[in-house]
């Protein structure tokens, strides 16, 4: 029997209807325009808990939007395989910088991904003190974050550096209280 994905209906809840609020962040606010629909959300939601509710997919949606009731979740993470919620050093990370999901670009997705299965699959103790000494967290553009490499020392994993196009506007939103610990998350 096929799972449902619960949505959240405009029409029975209120708190729906409240304008989001863009929060300025971005510089080319037409090339974050939310372009991540229904069907490709409901690719994903086999990586959430069963009981989350998504937000209907809305055109006019930016990235930088600021909820009380709902979250931001970039896509990309989920489109590596990560499961929501996240395991205890990828929380611990964005706990400790208070980024919002939708701040971190691709490569630090992929980065905390790879270290999370080496500590996971070969027991490898690596916390956060030592991601700080292998990087360096830098802004790129509009806010967003990524992992640079110490200077004159090797890259610590290879290939997670790709270049990514079109990952600012593959987001959406859940409903933070239909997920572990929504409501502590940065708006």
């Amino acid at each position: 029997m096929a799972k449902m994905t619960t949505r959240s209906s405009p029409a029975k809840n209120p708190e729906h209807n409240s304008p989001p609020k863009s929060q300025g962040l971005t510089k080319n606010p037409s090339m974050e325009l939310c372009c991540f629909t229904d069907p490709e959300i409901d690719q994903l939601r086999h990586y959430f808990l069963d009981g989350t509710i998504f937000r209907p997919f809305d055109s006019s949606m930016k990235s930088d939007c600021k909820f009380e009731v709902w979250v931001t979740i970039p896509a990309a993470p989920f489109q590596i395989d990560f499961i929501y919620p996240f395991l205890a050093f990828t929380q611990s990370f964005f706990t400790l910088t208070g980024l919002c999901y939708i701040q971190a670009m691709p490569m630090l997705w992929r980065v905390l991904y790879t270290l999370e299965h080496i500590i996971e699959n070969e027991g490898i103790d690596i916390g956060l003190s030592e991601l700080s000494h292998m990087y360096n967290l830098v802004s790129h553009r509009s806010h967003c974050f990524l992992f640079k490499r110490k200077p004159q020392k090797p890259h610590p994993l290879l290939k997670v550096t790709k270049n990514d196009t079109h990952w600012r506007n593959q987001f959406f939103f859940v409903r933070r209280t239909s997920i572990p610990n929504g409501s502590l998350l940065p708006t």
